[in-house]
């Protein structure tokens, strides 16, 4: 029998104990931990949640927490003279899977038939309000769009086309 369960932000494929390391969760050590959150179940027939399968459980000991190895992180521009040296390590979680529960799991199937479901019609809003904010002053256009526009100004600007003249021959 083994599930797959969402610990602490992240998925792992846990079976009956195992020890796993996990992101560090709050407990001391020898206390109990309990996940609901199981996505998947297999006891001989596999069992899929969506997301999670209802009243399946996985329960755990905390065994102890500890650091992750080192992880150094080093940043350097060249010809620049700019270095920068950091380092991390991780906290984690050592745990002992005690118990896969799938209890309660198939009548979560049997109860997951659609229920009758009220139609709320929505509050309307007050329509003057939001058409009173949406109407705005028509923008004016700009003075320079206007002469273009205007009627007074068409016969100024059918104005006769230059005509060249001719080069001065040279002597």
């Amino acid at each position: 029998m083994y599930a797959i369960v969402e610990m602490a932000g992240q998925q792992f494929k846990v079976a009956k104990d195992q020890r796993v390391f996990v992101h560090r969760l709050a407990g001391n050590e020898g206390d109990s931990v309990t996940f609901d959150k199981v996505l998947l179940l297999d006891d001989g027939t596999v069992t899929i949640g969506a997301p999670a399968i209802e009243g399946a459980a996985v329960v755990a000991k905390i065994l102890g927490h500890q650091k992750g190895d080192k992880v150094i992180i080093f940043k350097k521009k060249r010809r620049k003279g700019f270095r920068k040296k950091n380092g991390h390590r991780q906290s984690f979680t050592q745990i002992l899977i005690e118990s896969i529960s799938a209890s309660g799991h198939k009548a979560a199937k049997a109860e997951a038939k659609p229920k009758a479901v009220k139609e709320v019609a929505p509050k309307a809003e007050p329509v003057a309000e939001v058409v009173e904010t949406v109407k705005a002053e028509p923008k004016k256009a700009s003075p320079k769009k206007k002469a273009e526009t205007s009627t007074e100004e068409a016969p100024k600007a059918a104005k006769k086309p230059a005509t060249k003249k001719a080069p001065k021959a040279e002597e």
